[in-house]
C-alpha cells in the first residue's frame, strides 16, 4: 500500500517528508508492459520524478496539477509525473533507443547538456487565456557539470526557485518509487511554488546549523534502505536523536495513488486542434482515427461520424460513442 509520512522537528526550522508508492508505481508499469515495458534505468529514473513529484505537490498545497517533465536529446525524449492535488498520480516516458541498464541520467536525456526539467502548476480552476506556472532548470550545475542524480536537479531548482535549502533522497526498482524531503522552513510566507508572493530569504541559505545537521543525516540514507525499510525503522534510524513530531500518514484512498485524467472529450478536444482538413485526410487514408493515451493505454476510436461531432459547438454537440478499448 502505498503511503505519505508527514514530520517536523519540533522547535527547528525544518519539515520533511517520506513517500513509499508501491500498488500505484506497479499499476504504471504493469500497464506500461503491454507496450514492451521500460529499461531498467528509465523505470528507475520516471519512479524517481514519480517520487519526487508527489513530495513537491503534497508539500505545496497546490489546487491544481503538478507535472514535472524532463526532456533532452538522448534516447528518452520525454518523462512525464503528474500528481493531482489529492495525490492521484500518473507516469509516462517516450524512448526511441537503446538505454542500457545502468545508463546515467546524462545518457538518458542530457547527452549535450541541453536537456532540461520543467515543473508546471496548472491551477484547477485556470481560466481562459490563462497560463499556468511553470519553472525550467538545466541538468548541469553552476559550472555546467552534468548532473547525474535527479535528486540534485530537484535539490538545484528549489535553490533557484524558492531560494530554500532542500535534500531530496529519491530510488526507484520495478516494485517501489520512493523519496525522503528535508527542507528548511522559510523565515515568512508559505515560501513554496504555490505562493503568490513570497519574501526572499537568499542570506539565510546554507546558514541554518539545524538544518545542515539534519540533511547531514539524510543524506545517509541508503537507496537499498529507502527500497526495503518500512517508514518506522527509517525515521528512527536517520532520527533517533532528534526530537521529531510525526502526523497521521496519507493511505490507501487518501495516499499516492494511480488515475488517469484522460477522457473522451479530451482526446476530442486534441483532434480538433488539428483543424478539420487534417481530421478529414486522415479518414479518408485510414476510415477512423485511434488515438492510445500514453499514461494508462486506454484507446479512443472515432469514425467520420464522431469526427464530424468534434468540430460542431460544444452545446450542439450531441455526446459520442464512448469507446475506450
Amino acid at each position: 500500500m502505498s503511503e505519505l509520512h508527514k514530520f517536523v522537528f519540533e522547535g527547528l526550522p525544518v519539515r520533511g517528508m517520506l513517500v513509499r508508492i508501491t500498488d500505484a508505481w506497479q499499476e504504471i508499469l504493469q500497464r506500461r508492459a503491454q507496450a514492451g515495458g521500460y529499461p531498467a534505468a528509465v523505470t528507475e529514473l520516471l519512479g524517481e520524478m514519480t517520487a519526487a513529484a508527489t513530495l513537491m505537490q503534497a508539500n505545496i498545497k497546490f489546487d491544481g496539477a503538478l507535472v514535472m517533465q524532463i526532456h533532452g536529446d538522448g534516447p528518452v525524449k520525454l518523462a512525464v509525473a503528474e500528481v493531482q492535488p489529492d495525490l492521484r498520480l500518473r507516469a509516462t516516458a517516450s524512448v526511441t533507443g537503446e538505454v542500457a541498464e545502468d545508463a546515467p541520467l546524462s545518457h538518458m536525456v542530457n547527452v549535450t547538456n541541453q536537456g532540461r526539467c520543467a515543473i508546471t502548476l496548472d491551477p484547477k480552476d485556470r481560466q481562459p487565456g490563462q497560463q499556468p506556472y511553470q519553472g525550467v532548470v538545466s541538468l548541469f550545475g553552476d559550472r555546467r557539470e552534468k548532473l547525474e542524480k535527479l535528486s540534485e536537479v530537484i535539490e538545484h531548482y528549489m535553490l533557484q526557485s524558492e531560494q530554500l535549502d532542500t535534500k531530496l533522497v529519491l530510488a526507484a526498482n520495478d516494485k517501489m518509487a520512493a523519496g525522503l524531503l528535508i527542507q528548511r522552513l522559510p523565515l515568512q510566507g508559505e515560501g513554496n511554488l504555490a505562493a503568490q508572493s513570497q519574501q526572499r530569504d537568499e542570506d539565510q541559505i546554507g546558514r541554518s546549523e539545524d538544518y545542515n545537521r539534519i540533511a547531514i543525516l539524510a543524506s545517509s540514507l541508503k537507496r537499498e534502505e529507502l527500497l526495503e525499510l518500512d517508514a518506522d525503522t527509517i525515521l528512527h534510524r536517520l532520527f533517533w536523536e532528534e526530537n521529531l513530531r510525526r502526523f497521521d500518514p496519507l493511505l490507501a484512498g487518501a495516499g499516492p495513488r494511480f488515475a488517469c485524467t484522460c477522457s473522451r472529450e479530451r482526446v476530442g478536444g486534441m483532434l480538433r486542434s488539428l483543424g478539420r482538413d487534417e481530421i478529414e485526410s486522415i479518414l479518408e487514408e485510414q476510415g477512423r482515427i485511434e488515438v492510445n493515451c500514453e499514461f494508462c493505454g486506454a484507446a479512443y476510436e472515432f469514425d467520420p461520424v464522431d469526427a464530424a461531432q468534434i468540430f460542431l459547438q460544444p452545446l450542439a454537440q450531441p455526446p459520442g460513442t464512448d469507446r475506450p478499448q
